[in-house]
């Protein structure tokens, strides 16, 4: 196994660094065995960019696919070297081919030449921190790109935090909807968990630490205190929790009890009776002066930027704009 204090540079074409463990030839020849065990399990063509799952927490739960390819891939697309390096010390693993950066901020510019090397016949593995590359994760552009190129996608799936907290959650999971982060703006947040009112299938979020307090009381104020749902945290790591109850219950345990680490919420779908209450309908200029308030306060806009940002936004039921002045008006009247 190598140790971290045995990485050596390799420079990239485009001048990027890429650190790349010293060979051990004596452990390597020692592993050779477990080697050729786990490589006849996995068959991936020549020229296949392969979407893996890394595990969400527990190193345990790393596929015996994701540890061959790692030693098996011609290039692999981490969207952090360092912690794929660290993940492969955990598990044993010697990472034969080339290691590139491949992130948010540069997967665009790196995807076709990525598929370039697989046009030549290179296996390209694509790996995110944790979980499935393209779930709130890059991959996305490389799939695109290689779709549009006709070249061969595939995955090995793995660990999960949706799927993970839908199971634990105690609720239904014939239908779901997988939702994101929440908005980070709290006017954002209500008016966009407003239109998930009527939403009959089981919702799924990702939240973070710092604003989970802010979230669950806009989900209180949007859903109710009675909606049954769950907050999934530190998924598969020893701290693992899973808060069941109402929606007004698990926010007076948010304050009670703040909780930490990487978390996932799971909200019960409406009822038949919620969702036709709850049917879609525009905005009142009462509603939209409001927002318009709340937008100015947060984003340090004037008012009436603000009024015209809403506006456009939420149009009335006939595909028209609401009157600026009405709205204006109205803001005036809240305002006193």
């Amino acid at each position: 196994m190598t140790s971290a204090d045995e990485l050596n540079e390799q420079y990239d074409a485009d001048g990027s660094v890429t650190q790349v463990p010293e060979r051990n030839d004596e452990v390597h020849a020692g592993e050779s065995a477990a080697t050729q065990s786990r490589e006849s399990a996995v068959t991936i063509p020549a020229g296949t960019v392969v979407l893996a799952a890394t595990p969400i927490g527990n190193v345990g739960d790393a596929s015996a696919r994701l540890v061959a390819l790692l030693e098996r891939a011609d290039i692999v697309a981490a969207e952090d070297t360092r912690r794929l390096y660290d993940l492969a010390r955990r598990l044993g693993v010697y990472v034969n081919g080339r290691v590139i950066a491949y992130h948010d901020h540069n997967e665009r510019d790196k995807a076709d030449g990525l598929l370039d090397q697989v046009e030549t016949g290179a296996i390209v593995l694509v790996v995110s921190d944790a979980g499935m590359p393209t779930i709130n994760d890059p991959g996305l552009a490389i799939v695109r790109r290689a779709i549009e190129r006709g070249l061969p996608v595939t995955c090995a799936p793995g660990p999960s935090a949706v799927l993970d907290a839908l199971a634990l959650s105690g609720l239904p999971t014939d239908r779901f909807c997988y939702e994101g982060f929440l908005p980070r703006k709290h006017s954002e947040r209500v008016q966009y968990l407003r239109t998930l009112l009527p939403e009959r299938r089981t919702i799924v979020f990702y939240e973070t630490p710092h604003r989970i307090a802010d979230s669950m009381d806009d989900l209180l104020d949007a859903f109710g205190p009675n909606r049954p749902m769950a907050l999934c945290r530190e998924l598969t790591k020893d701290y693992e929790q899973i808060r069941r109850g109402p929606i007004g219950e698990i926010r007076q345990s948010v304050i009670d009890d703040p909780p930490r680490g990487e978390m996932v919420l799971v909200i019960g779908g409406a009822s038949n009776e919620e969702a036709e209450a709850a049917a879609p309908s525009t905005l009142s200029v009462d509603d939209m002066a409001v927002l318009s308030i709340d937008r100015a306060l947060e984003d340090g806009l004037r008012i009436k930027d603000a009024i015209a940002q809403v506006v456009q936004e939420h149009p009335l039921a006939d595909g028209s704009l609401a009157n600026r002045k009405q709205v204006y008006a109205a803001v005036l009247k809240i305002k006193g």
